[in-house]
């Protein structure tokens, strides 16, 4: 079969279909949804395989949006229409497995079975073995600057079907729609559609081959790629060495401040840096993923949208905010922040309920139940004093009697609807 029957098949679409449907997202261009999409398909399917087959398929341009970075800067995506999306995963799909038998065994980015952490455990790995000298490459906007031709150059070498490498040119030439406004793209693959990682990683296989050949110890994750070698003499010249092939060879841009040789402990990767204890390397994450996580937690829990939600509904939300940055820096070093952030959390929660306590009189009311309920022991003076403090709202919360009344372990229990605050320190140690 010809690659672009394997594409338009039944089964491969429906299966692109399937990870558009559960993957959501918002709308293109054209502004259909997600949940509109079953229906075109279903009346325009024999249409859109034959346009297809037959070259006469146009993609619409891309729907541009842009998320912050942890820079302060924006990176831009290029959102596209569902249908396109389909399309998109449907192209990748064949192509994912033509070339997982070609991809280098350290390239990690956006593979199936491999992740970050697996990236991060082959740096450690070369540190252990002595390669402490990190070359870390930086490919100036590398999504933007993407060559088209070079690109299709490399496809052909496995995918030798006309039709397929002319759909994914009409791809990348589709062009970006921003503020009204339609552009051409020139050269890049926009961040944002199934195809865009999978030709990022078969663009950057080059690299990977190159970095093989010279026998280099490396790990690419998209297009964070580290080097390591055992002396920093080697590293500065494999750098030069390696910056100049990137520009010749891939005509793109390498970053030349943040280009660098650095130890192991001045080196940033996929959101974590290297410490060594004992004799041993280890990870944890940076002090600005660590302030990141702190900033998200406290833009959610601005104390007047946080006492207008039920406490519950509150509660939830952190959790999963906290959960889901544990389990990404979960292989990290990190107990001591983890037991401080913890400490931290449960008193802006104590805050918000005692905001939501409101009077004097209730919170009097309620702390003096939950000491009888919980045995806490504090004379109803104390509680009086508290209930009626004159200082502010954080400074109250943090006074001995509210700590030990709204406690850890009654924050812990279920509050309200299945509810209970989670415990960092307890939930990374598990």
């Amino acid at each position: 079969m010809e690659l672009i029957e394997v594409i338009t098949s039944k089964e491969n679409l429906n299966n692109a279909y399937k990870k558009v449907v559960a993957n959501k997202g918002a709308g293109g261009v054209d502004g259909m949804k997600v949940e509109e999409l079953g229906a075109y398909i279903r009346e325009n399917k024999d249409e859109i395989v034959q346009s297809i087959r037959n070259r006469t398929y146009m993609p619409k341009p891309v729907r541009r949006v842009y998320i912050p970075k942890d820079n302060g800067k924006q990176r831009p995506l290029g959102i596209p229409t569902v249908l396109d999306r389909v399309i998109q995963q449907a192209i990748a799909q064949p192509i994912i497995e033509i070339y997982e038998e070609i991809f280098s065994e350290y390239s990690y980015g956006f593979r199936p079975r491999r992740s970050c952490h697996d990236a991060i455990k082959q740096a450690l790995e070369y540190l252990n073995e002595g390669y402490e000298w990190v070359i870390d490459i930086d490919i100036e906007k590398f999504f933007d600057k993407v060559n088209h031709d070079k690109l299709i150059q490399i496809l052909r070498e496995q995918v030798n079907d006309s039709t397929t490498l002319n759909l994914i040119r009409k791809y990348l030439k589709a062009g970006v729609m921003e503020n009204g406004l339609e552009q051409a793209t020139m050269t890049g693959v926009p961040q944002g559609g199934p195809l865009s990682v999978v030709l990022s990683n078969v663009y950057l296989d080059k690299l990977d081959k190159e970095l093989e050949q010279r026998g280099l110890r490396f790990a690419r994750y998209a297009d964070d790629t580290m080097v390591f070698t055992k002396s920093e003499m080697a590293a500065n010249r494999v750098m030069k060495s390696i910056t100049d092939w990137i520009e010749r060879k891939l005509f793109l841009k390498v970053n030349a401040t943040k280009t660098k040789v650095v130890r192991p402990t001045r080196s940033k990767y996929l959101g974590i840096t290297f410490l060594k204890k004992g004799s041993e390397w280890k990870v944890k994450p940076t002090t600005e993923k660590k302030k990141k996580l702190k900033q998200k937690v406290s833009e959610y829990l601005k104390r007047n949208k946080a006492i207008a939600r039920p406490l519950a509904e509150t509660i939830k939300r952190v959790n999963e905010i906290a959960r889901g940055w544990i389990n990404y820096f979960r292989i990290g070093m990190m107990k001591r922040f983890m037991d401080d952030f913890g400490q931290w959390l449960r008193h802006k929660i104590r805050v918000i309920v005692m905001r939501q306590w409101k009077t004097p009189k209730t919170i009097y009311r309620n702390l003096c139940y939950m000491n009888g309920k919980y045995k806490c022991g504090f004379d109803h003076e104390s509680i009086y004093k508290v209930a009626n403090s004159r200082l502010g709202w954080y400074r109250q919360s943090g006074m001995n009697v509210v700590n030990f009344i709204i406690s850890p372990t009654v924050l812990e229990t279920k509050i309200k609807d299945g509810a209970g605050l989670l415990n960092p320190l307890n939930y990374y140690l598990r």
